[in-house]
This record gives structure tokens, C-alpha cells and sequence, in this order.
């Protein structure tokens, strides 16, 4: 039993958390990191209001090729989302639907880092839009 509650803590500790969202109208944001060039999957724990009806992505200092989506719900439900398109530095995704307005727990995300002459890692950061609208579901 203690090793599996400490493969719990230690799964629990390698996800990057989110920040803490509140519940007012419009783009928040829901976490960050900075990725690089050994990985090629984050996670990001969504903490506070979380019900959101799309996301997006920014990227700043380098590209990325922003792959896969895997959207975990809180009701216990995953989506996952193709993408398969190019993020380039200081640009946005295109807008992700999340069909309605649905309590977001976790996002992960498969993506390539693009080499870029100067050696930079991106740094991604993940919004989503709050309507504050609970009669959506």
C-alpha cells in the first residue's frame, strides 16, 4: 500500500500544476511551461474554476509543432483533439473547441520542438475561455 501512494505522489509531482483560475467572464489563463528539446508530452493540472469552452496556446522564444490534445474532464470523460499544426514564436493556435462548457481537470499535450538556430526552448502557455455560463454543460 505505501508504494503505491508513493507512485501516486511521485506521478502527481512530475505533472506541471496550473494556475489557480477564477470565475469571471473571458480568456484566463490555465498554466504554463517551458518545453524542450528531450520531451515531447507536458501535462498540466487545471486548479480552481475550471469550465472552460475552448483554449488556445501562445508560444513565445521558439516555435513548436503542436501535435495532440488529451482533455480530461472532471465528470471522468477524456478527449482527445488532433492538431497537427505549427505554433510559431509569439503566435496562437488556432481556437479549440471543447463542446460546451465543460470542467477541464487536465490537459496534456503532444508536441515537436522545433530546432531553431539559437539553441531556444518555447514557452507555452495555455488559455481557456470562461463564459461563467453553468447552464451550458
Amino acid at each position: 500500500m505505501l508504494l503505491a501512494i508513493s507512485s501516486n505522489i511521485q506521478t502527481a509531482l512530475a505533472q506541471t500544476p496550473g494556475i489557480i483560475a477564477n470565475d469571471k467572464t473571458g480568456w484566463k489563463e490555465i498554466g504554463k511551461t517551458v518545453v524542450d528539446f528531450t520531451s515531447d508530452r507536458d501535462a498540466i493540472m487545471v486548479i480552481g474554476y475550471n469550465r472552460f469552452t475552448m483554449i488556445k496556446f501562445k508560444v513565445s522564444e521558439a516555435p513548436i509543432e503542436l501535435l495532440d490534445l488529451e482533455i480530461y474532464y472532471s465528470e471522468g470523460e477524456k478527449e482527445d483533439i488532433k492538431i497537427n499544426s505549427t505554433v510559431k514564436a509569439e503566435g496562437e493556435s488556432r481556437l479549440i473547441d471543447l463542446n460546451g462548457n465543460r470542467k477541464v481537470t487536465k490537459i496534456v499535450f503532444v508536441y515537436k520542438t522545433i530546432p531553431n538556430y539559437n539553441g531556444k526552448k518555447a514557452r507555452v502557455e495555455i488559455w481557456g475561455l470562461n463564459t461563467n455560463d453553468d447552464k451550458i454543460k
